[in-house]
């Protein structure tokens, strides 16, 4: 389709006059894929302009702050999987807050929940009874297999993972952590130091963190062969180490490093290495938890491993600010050495917001839905790699998928100024989608749960013509 309408295109450039150009125009927009319908109108806008909030942004707002697109989108209205701008126009979703609204845009069961919360109590504190905040812990806890039942509330990712590896130390009375590289688990001071690329770093002290070979089957030294890197693992306990460790801190699914997949059989592998030199492991489902892989609810469980300490964020809370460690109550028990608080963690507002984002991803059969719609959706994107030599690879799970973009399949030269181009001119469809991975040249699709296969069919149709525009 994208050849015919470039051809006809072409033709009206060898003069065939202006009149002739408009209507090549008219038919090159009735040529271009068409979203799925969606019954809903957002209320007119009569706030500040993309122009004014970049000025003012520029002025009072961090100077670290980056933006998406050439021309940044001012964003101002939000249902299910489709997003508004400041003209009214429609926007496919395909990020999600950076895979944190799981439900869907507003969802109108947990902005329910949120409301009804609201009207009766914003804030108290943890040391008065409450049963929002109890309520949710428990419907958590039976989403957590073996003896993981114990949760601390947070408000975010960091410093859920800052908690996991304060208490990993404290337990085991080691203070050296395992990670992994191209990692990315928090920009505080601990977590800065389980991050495993230089684009995260500060120049600030991060001590006691190891980082071993990732296991990525795409550029991995050791291509797919899961135990091979994860003598690297032992090897760091042996030479790094005094033989005994705090813990090992791992995603089963890399998000800000390119969605990748850890390799086959390398969790189980490391998972021995660990125990062996008494560590506690410590899965980061931050991104890859609550259905978004499809086949299971946490990423880890997609690996046959059952970890010491659980975090999470980001889908928790369907865009709340809400983060959680949940460990067994014997590891727990380190935490009352001293005392443990956070003033926000666990208030009534975000845990009503969490406990209803369960209600809804059971009720709608979520989790299913991922499986299927991105099952398609990668095979999909599959096919659109044998069309485009660009695409290098595709990998992921469910509703978390990556699509990396090369110059040269054979010397995987990152497509880091193209990968620009594309997103732009997705974005110019009416297509939003994330980017990340070391080099900056994946494509990190990671939309909302309710995505549908009509969606995805237009996802990559636009991707098909953005592409086949370089």
């Amino acid at each position: 389709m994208q050849r015919l309408l470039l051809r006809r295109l072409a033709s009206v450039a060898h003069g065939s006059g202006l009149s002739s150009l408009a209507a090549a125009g008219a038919e090159a927009n009735a040529l271009l894929p068409k979203m799925p319908p969606f019954d809903y109108t957002p209320p007119p806008y009569e706030g500040p302009t993309a122009t004014d909030i970049l000025k003012k942004r520029a002025e009072f707002l961090s100077p670290s702050m980056f933006y998406f697109y050439r021309k940044p989108l001012n964003i101002v209205d939000g249902k299910m999987q489709y997003l508004f701008d400041e003209h009214g126009r429609r926007y496919l979703d395909a990020f999600a807050g950076i895979a944190t609204v799981c439900c869907g845009h507003c969802h109108p069961e947990v902005n329910e929940a949120i409301i009804e919360q609201t009207k009766r109590l914003q804030h108290s504190t943890i040391v008065y009874l409450n049963h929002t905040i109890a309520d949710f812990a428990e419907a958590l806890a039976s989403r957590l297999p073996g003896d993981l039942k114990v949760v601390f509330f947070t408000n975010s990712g960091t410093e859920a993972n800052e908690l996991a590896m304060m208490i990993a130390r404290l337990y085991t009375g080691c203070h050296d952590i395992i990670s992994l590289r191209n990692a990315y688990h928090g920009n505080a001071a601990g977590t800065m130091g389980a991050t495993a690329q230089f684009n995260w770093k500060f120049n600030v002290i991060q001590s006691g963190v190891h980082h071993a070979l990732n296991p990525d089957p795409y550029r991995g030294v050791f291509g797919s062969d899961g135990e091979k890197y994860a003598r690297d693992v032992q090897e760091i306990i042996d030479f790094g180490t005094s033989g005994q460790v705090a813990g090992f801190i791992s995603e089963a699914i890399q998000g800000v490093g390119g969605i990748v997949e850890l390799a086959p059989g390398y969790l189980p592998a490391v998972y021995k290495s660990i125990k062996k030199a008494g560590g506690l492991f410590i899965a980061d489902e931050v991104q890859s938890g609550f259905a978004r892989t499809g086949s299971h609810f946490w990423g880890f469980e997609g690996h046959d491993v059952v970890p010491d300490i659980v975090t999470m964020a980001k889908g928790i809370g369907n865009g709340i600010p809400l983060g959680a460690v949940v460990t067994t109550p014997e590891i727990a028990q380190v935490l009352t050495r001293r005392n443990y608080f956070n003033t926000f963690g666990g208030n009534p507002v975000c845990t009503a917001a969490g406990l209803a984002v369960l209600r809804v991803l059971e009720k709608e059969k979520l989790q299913d839905n991922a499986f299927v719609v991105g099952s398609y959706l990668k095979d999909r994107l599959k096919a659109l790699q044998e069309k485009h030599e660009i695409i290098g690879d595709v990998r992921g799970r469910g509703l978390m998928l990556g699509v990396e973009l090369v110059t040269d399949r054979r010397q995987k030269t990152p497509a880091k100024a193209e990968i620009l181009h594309v997103m732009d001119s997705m974005k110019e469809m009416g297509v939003l989608v994330g980017k990340g991975g070391f080099y900056g040249n994946v494509f990190r699709i990671t939309p909302p749960l309710c995505f549908t296969k009509e969606d995805s069919d237009f996802f990559v149709d636009v991707l098909d013509i953005s592409l086949s525009k370089l």
